[in-house]
Formats: structure tokens, sequence, C-alpha cells
């Protein structure tokens, strides 16, 4: 079964080489698709495709596929991990929350608890957050000095690509959304109690930073736009289209990897199913 064909996630990569502005991508965008109920049977067929490859990547275990999401708060990593992976065997696919450091993680280099959570062959990672919250939250908040900062960047390139010439795909997406979706969302975890648990006084800090953040995720994604590991800024205020889009394009990049089942190590003739008993 083949995944949707014709929405176009390719729109929102973020060219390498070329200047790229947040405002160029509509965070409310869904290319004038039908809707949720198109989306849900279609991401259903996408989700099935992504656990057959799955699949046959965890049985072939040469390389993996690291996805990589950043957003806004409120911008819906865990509900497009939840909604993305649903279905898809936990065995060969994992979530890593990289949350403030710990005193023994700041001992190290910046990427050092990044690399130990790299997906093994065979193995889909996610990384909720990530090694950019280095060059993001360390460059607003002033946490490290802006030279080093600067330096960052291309420690990351070079990190990215070592995975990438190593057997792993990198796939960045960055979940879109605006300043008033962000206020809706922030609302509405105030109004649930089933959702207190997800709030926490300091997003409005973070909140009154927001044309800060904007400007230094528009420099990582420029400075980080790789064709071995490009940045896609995909719209994140219609969860079915984000989520749909999000599949699509990993459920395309294992595609393009072609994973295969291994050969036997037996001979499967000299032993006929009607023969075990």
């Amino acid at each position: 079964m083949r995944a949707p064909e014709h929405l176009d996630y390719a729109r929102y990569r973020v060219t390498p080489g070329e200047a790229f502005r947040l405002d160029s991508v509509r965070p409310e965008d869904t290319q004038a698709h039908a809707g949720k109920k198109l989306a849900r049977r279609q991401l259903k067929e996408s989700t099935e495709r992504l656990s057959d490859l799955q699949e046959r990547l965890y049985a072939e275990s040469e390389r993996s596929v690291l996805l990589v999401l950043q957003a806004m708060d409120g911008g819906g990593k865990d509900s497009t991990i939840r909604r993305v992976f649903e279905g898809v065997n936990p065995q060969g696919c994992y979530v890593t929350n990289f949350k403030a450091p710990t005193g023994e993680e700041l001992a190290h280099d910046f990427l050092w608890r990044v690399h130990r959570r790299v997906p093994a062959r065979g193995y889909i990672g996610v990384f909720n957050r990530s090694h950019y919250e280095d060059v993001l939250v360390a460059r607003v908040r002033a946490l490290a000095a802006p030279e080093l900062i600067e330096e960052r960047y291309g420690h990351i390139n070079s990190f990215e690509k070592t995975l990438h010439d190593h057997g792993t795909r990198v796939v960045k997406v960055f979940l879109h959304i605006s300043r008033e979706y962000q206020l809706r969302r922030l609302r509405r975890r105030l109004e649930r109690p089933d959702k207190w648990w997800k709030f926490n006084p300091t997003d409005l800090e973070e909140r009154e930073r927001w044309d800060a953040y904007q400007a230094a995720y528009e420099t990582a994604l420029n400075r980080c736009s790789m064709e071995y590991a490009p940045w896609y800024v995909i719209p994140a205020e219609k969860k079915w289209f984000r989520s749909l889009l999000v599949s699509r394009l990993l459920v395309d990049t294992l595609e393009s990897m072609d994973p295969q089942y291994p050969h036997p190590t037996f001979d499967p003739a000299e032993f006929p199913p009607e023969r075990l008993v």
C-alpha cells in the first residue's frame, strides 16, 4: 500500500544556501486539503506503510533514521509523535526528550548527551527537542558566550554529517505556529485539569521572548539546513495536516533508503512448514 501522493512537503524545505524567513510559511496552511476525514484515512495508510518500512529497517540492521522535532511551546511535538508512530512497532523505535542538562551533562561538551541517544542501526530515533536547544535557548537566554554559540552551528553540521556518513538519515522538522495560536494552546492547558501537568509558569517568561526565539530559529534553520540533513518548516496549526506531512516525509525517506530483509542463513527448502510438528 502506497502513501498518499498529492501532498507536497518539499515546499517547506529550507533550501541550503538560500536565505529563509519563517514568515514565508503560513502556520495555518493546509494546501487546500479536503480536511480531517480524508486526512485520517491517508494517515492510516501512511502509518501502515511506515510500519512495514520500519520492520524492514529493523530486520536489515544496517542503517537508521533520526527524526529531530523542534517547536515553540504549544507547537505539538508530543501529539505529532503520538499520531505519526501509532501502530508502529515500539521494538524498533524510541523517543528521547531533551530537557535542561544535568550536572554530568554540563561537565561534557554540548553534543555528548545527544550522541549517546542517536539511534543504533535498525532503529528509528525521535528527538523531542535536541542539540539545537544549545543554539536556541542558550542564545536567547545568554547561557553561553556568543562566540561559543557561533562555533556550535559548525559543530552541529559536522555532527550531522558524521551521522549521515555512517548510515543515519537525519530528518529535521520545525513545527511552525503563530504567537496567537500558542496563546490559545496555553490557555487551553489552564482550562483543563488534565492538561495542568503540561503547564509551567516559566512558559510565560519564554513567551515574552517570542521574537528572540523566532530570530534564533531563523538563524539555526539558515545555518544548519544541509543537503545531507535539510530542515523542513511544517505548518502545525492543523494537527491532522502536520501529522500527515511528517508521516509522509518519514515514509518517503525510508522508501528512498529501501531497506531489505536479510537473506536467510539457512535453506528454506530444507524446512517445509508442513514438516514441523
